[in-house]
Parts: structure tokens; C-alpha cells; sequence
């Protein structure tokens, strides 16, 4: 099978996070099994989502991980121009979810792997398939827990997530978090007699407001774009009716920070103001969503210099989004993004990727594996 044929059907796989991936995950390990790799299907503790960590090559020396995930965003969008869980090409645009975030990466290093196998590699290749990065990173972290059960410790991790086949050092981390406030409900013309959710959650949003606007004014970090720490709200939901005293509302809030700061901590002063709101009569909730940390790779490291030889560009200082790779740094392991697509073509409406691109990420695997030839 080429780069194309496995893409194909990993799209076909509706792999959308939050669900079940036992389909992908399966197909993906009886492919690999059949190249010769040493492959390992890993639960998570939700039960039905599983991670997978692959070998080719001998396992006990230090060698790279081409790491991605298997889940995609939903594709509910009634402007998609075909089936989006049926790959579709039109000249050199292939079209689908999760072609350029991220199963094109996956489906690359997938076709590399029978060439992988047939060399006399020194130095092993990894392939390290993730579940539930889009809700969050989820998944990742119980692969990492368990590396060492499979490999020797890495010299270094390829993210593939979309950054037009260029290397990228770093980018922001972040934290996420819903807050429940729960008051009592009653009719709108006696307020006294209720407790309105929605009237105390205007504390909250005000903190965040107030809270944001003071991360404008540093610390600053030049290479990303805003050079700031961001805090934001972003969905807010409450009420049944105009002339009922609303008796539940929620917020879910997400923090972005630069290198050296810890996403969580932007979060702490909204926790703190829930706490004041609760002295009132409400009840409060609050339910951390979702952190994963900051990644700088310095620009010295060798990881860095690696890149720069394989695509012949000087690898980027940040980007705006958000990867898995920060978690491997954060685990010891350096870590950097490469991978082909687009980002602003992600989470869309037909969502797509050039052949082209999956053509020079095959390249890259390909040099990456003959570096490892003893």
C-alpha cells in the first residue's frame, strides 16, 4: 500500500475523540505487525481508547519517535462538499477530516514502515499513536508513563502535527477548566426568593475579563504571536426562559501561556473568585478540562540541528497551537513539530492536504531511517 491507499483508510475510520478507537488502532496494528514491527496496543483507563506504540529496528538503543493521534475533530458541518469520512481527491488536494490534522503524518509513516523494516537500522524508529489529543492530550500521557516498558530512553520525539513540512521548537502551554454554578430557580418576579446562576457568574466572567487583560502586559516571549499569556472564556450556558430565576450555569475557560509559566496558575485568581461566590449560598464546581505544558527546544539542541539537515529549513522559534510535544519535553525527552498540511486547514469544512506534502513527509521518514543505518 502507498501513502495515498493508507490514508484512504484511515479516514474511512470515523476516529473522532471522546469515542472509541478500537477500529483504527486495530487496523493500524495488524498493518504494522505485518511489516515486521514490534507493536503494542496500550488501554487507557476509559476502557474503550487505546494508545499504540510501535518498533522497528532494535529497541534496547536510543532512537526517534515519529509521534501523532488517531483522533480527529468532529465533522458535523453541513458545508463539507462530500463525505468527510471518505477520502476524496481533486488533483493534488486530497480531501477528508483529519487529512492534514493529523492521518496524513500517520498515513506517511504507516508507508514508511516496510522500507523501515528491510533496512539494517542501528538505531531504532518508533511510532507512537496517540487517542483524544483533540479534548485535550488525553491519551499521550498514559504512553509516555509506560516508554520504558518498550524502548530505550529516545534521542529525540517528531511530532507530526501540521507546520508545512518546517520544524517548530516551541509553543505556548495550556489549561482548561469548567465551572459549574448552581443557585436556585424560582419565577423572575420575586428575585428574593431565588439565587440566580447566571447574575453570579458575572463575577466569575468579570475576573476573566480582568485577568486577560492584564496578561497583555507581559511577561512577553517575542516568539509567538500574541507574545503573551492569554486567558479567555469561551462558552458560556444558562437559563430555561426569560421570566424563570436561572438555577444552573457554566463557563468553560482555557489559559495559554509562554514558556515558563504554568498554564494552571493563569486559572488560579477565577478559582479563587468562585470560592467567594459559594459563601453566598451557590454551589460551585470546578472541573480542570484539560493542561498540557509548554514546548522550548533550544535552539542549539541536537534534535534541532537534526531537522534543520532533513528539510533543508531553519526550524521555526514557535507556533500558536498547541501540541503533545510539550508533554514529551516535560517527560525528558526532547521534542519537535514536523509534519505536512496546514493548520489553517484544520478543523474545517473540507479539510484537505496536498499529495505533494505527503510525498516530502515520506522523504523526511525516509532520510530520518537512513541516519539510523548502522
Amino acid at each position: 500500500m502507498d501513502v495515498f491507499d493508507i490514508l484512504d483508510r484511515l479516514v474511512a475510520f470515523p476516529s473522532v475523540a471522546g469515542k472509541a478507537n478500537g477500529d483504527i488502532a486495530g487496523w493500524i496494528e495488524a498493518y504494522l505487525a505485518e511489516q515486521g514491527a514490534k507493536v503494542a496496543v496500550l488501554p487507557g483507563p476509559e476502557g474503550d481508547r487505546s494508545n499504540l506504540f510501535a518498533t522497528i529496528g532494535p529497541a534496547d538503543v536510543p532512537g526517534y519517535i515519529l509521534s501523532g493521534h488517531m483522533d480527529v475533530v468532529p465533522a458535523c458541518e453541513p458545508q463539507w462538499s462530500s463525505s468527510p469520512f471518505a477520502l476524496r481527491r481533486d488533483g493534488d488536494r486530497l480531501y477528508g477530516r483529519g487529512t492534514t490534522d493529523m492521518k496524513g503524518f500517520l498515513a506517511a509513516a504507516l508507508a514508511a514502515a516496510p522500507m523501515l523494516a528491510g533496512l539494517r537500522l542501528a538505531r531504532p524508529i518508533h511510532l507512537a499513536f496517540s487517542y483524544d489529543e483533540e479534548i485535550g492530550c488525553r491519551g499521550v500521557p498514559h504512553l509516555i508513563a509506560r516508554l520504558s516498558e518498550f524502548c530505550a530512553k529516545p534521542l529525540g520525539v517528531i511530532v507530526g502535527e501540521p507546520s508545512g513540512m518546517r520544524a517548530v521548537r516551541g509553543h505556548k502551554g495550556k489549561a482548561a477548566a469548567r465551572v459549574t454554578i448552581r443557585g436556585r430557580s424560582g419565577h423572575s418576579s420575586r428575585p428574593d426568593l431565588g439565587l440566580n446562576a447566571i447574575h453570579a457568574m458575572a463575577d466569575v466572567l468579570g475576573t476573566v475579563v480582568s485577568e486577560a487583560g492584564g496578561l497583555t502586559r507581559g511577561p512577553f516571549d517575542a516568539a509567538f504571536e500574541p507574545p503573551y499569556s492569554s486567558l479567555q472564556a469561551g462558552v458560556i450556558a444558562g437559563g430555561q426562559s426569560v421570566n424563570i430565576i436561572p438555577d444552573t450555569c457554566t463557563l468553560d475557560l482555557e489559559a495559554r501561556a509562554v514558556p515558563g509559566i504554568d498554564p494552571a496558575g493563569l486559572l488560579a485568581p477565577v478559582k479563587a473568585r468562585t470560592g467567594a461566590i459559594a459563601a453566598k449560598g451557590y454551589r460551585v464546581e470546578w472541573t480542570p478540562v484539560s493542561a498540557y505544558p509548554a514546548l522550548s527546544l533550544p535552539q542549539d539542541a541536537p534534535l534541532a540541528a537534526l531537522l534543520q539537515e532533513l528539510t533543508g529549513q531553519t526550524p521555526l522559534a514557535a507556533v500558536s497551537y498547541g501540541t503533545e510535544a510539550g508533554l514529551y519535553q516535560a517527560a525528558g525527552l526532547d521534542a519537535i513539530i514536523c509534519g505536512p498540511g496546514d493548520i489553517g486547514r484544520a478543523h474545517k469544512p473540507d479539510e484537505y492536504i496536498f499529495a505533494s506534502e505527503l510525498t516530502a513527509c515520506r522523504q523526511l521518514i525516509d532520510a530520518l531511517g537512513a541516519r539510523c543505518v548502522g
